[in-house]
């Protein structure tokens, strides 16, 4: 008897989307004070690496073909060159940061003022701490929302009602894992990749829900912050140093684009925390 194998189908091409990032150049990048595990005062920092490293990301997306835009650095602000945390855009609706640490707070004008000036007003904040893209991840018309270490978790009824967008509350309980985007990246409109070992059992089971189908990565790769990823629903530009997460991201049709943003990595932060996207921009 002849047996006759179903023929594997290819997948579908992954497609990119141009999109908008706002950045923030590391000009006074330095590791002076600690607010996570990653940061050491102690340690060794080269500034002029950080903006090397920063320019190379930078480069990454108007290669891909991406806009991207430029706040100017504040003397005095080492962090804000994360600029994921200066705020959240949802379709030209623009929410402010409100930092938790007294160290980043001095951030958020500059953020707002910036979104104002760009055609985001009236910019909306919140009463409760919110960091962000730090803490918000839009995918597809989920806002997935970071609690446990910085965002408070009265901040996601204030993002739901301001933006207008549905918002899941995540809890994180790895301080390597401070905000929701160390621990998980959006890929598409329908996939995410995470790290189930940051989050409660309840919010893993959450995940499972919305997202069977989703990227396990690897407690190697979440530990060189694989995860803090940028993707245009094809490129997917993330830490070089997380192999293993390149493999599987390739093996779904996405292309891995790796960087090398190893010094920035001494303050916790890689290619997202560096990057806010600017949804629903018309200029």
């Amino acid at each position: 008897m002849t047996v006759t194998l179903p023929v594997q189908q290819a997948l579908a091409p992954r497609v990119a989307r141009p999109r908008r990032y706002l950045l923030c150049r590391p000009e006074h990048f330095a590791v002076t004070y600690a607010i996570n595990p990653w940061m050491d005062p102690t340690a060794p920092v080269d500034a002029a690496r950080a903006v090397a490293q920063w320019e190379g990301l930078r480069d990454a997306y108007v290669a891909l073909g991406h806009r991207v835009d430029v706040l100017e650095p504040v003397l005095g602000l080492p962090d804000m060159v994360f600029a994921a945390n200066g705020g959240t855009v949802v379709g030209g609706r623009a929410l402010a940061a409100s930092f938790a640490f007294p160290e980043r707070q001095p951030e958020a004008a500059a953020y707002a003022q910036w979104l104002a000036d760009a055609g985001f007003g009236p910019v909306g904040t919140t009463d409760a701490v919110n960091e962000g893209e730090g803490d918000f991840l839009l995918v597809g018309d989920l806002l997935l929302a970071g609690t446990g270490f910085r965002t408070e978790r009265a901040a996601h009824a204030q993002a739901q009602e301001l933006l207008g967008v549905p918002v899941v509350s995540l809890q994180l309980v790895d301080p390597r894992y401070y905000h929701l985007d160390t621990a998980l990246a959006v890929l598409d409109d329908e996939t995410v990749a995470y790290y189930p070992g940051a989050f409660s059992e309840g919010s893993r089971r959450a995940l499972e829900r919305l997202f069977p189908d989703a990227v396990l990565a690897s407690a190697h790769d979440a530990s060189v912050l694989g995860l803090n990823a940028v993707s245009d629903g094809r490129h997917v530009v993330l830490a070089a140093a997380a192999t293993r997460l390149q493999e599987q991201l390739a093996a779904r049709g996405f292309v891995p684009v790796p960087v090398d943003l190893s010094e920035l990595l001494k303050a916790g932060g890689g290619a997202k925390c560096c990057t806010l996207e600017l949804r629903g921009a018309t200029a």
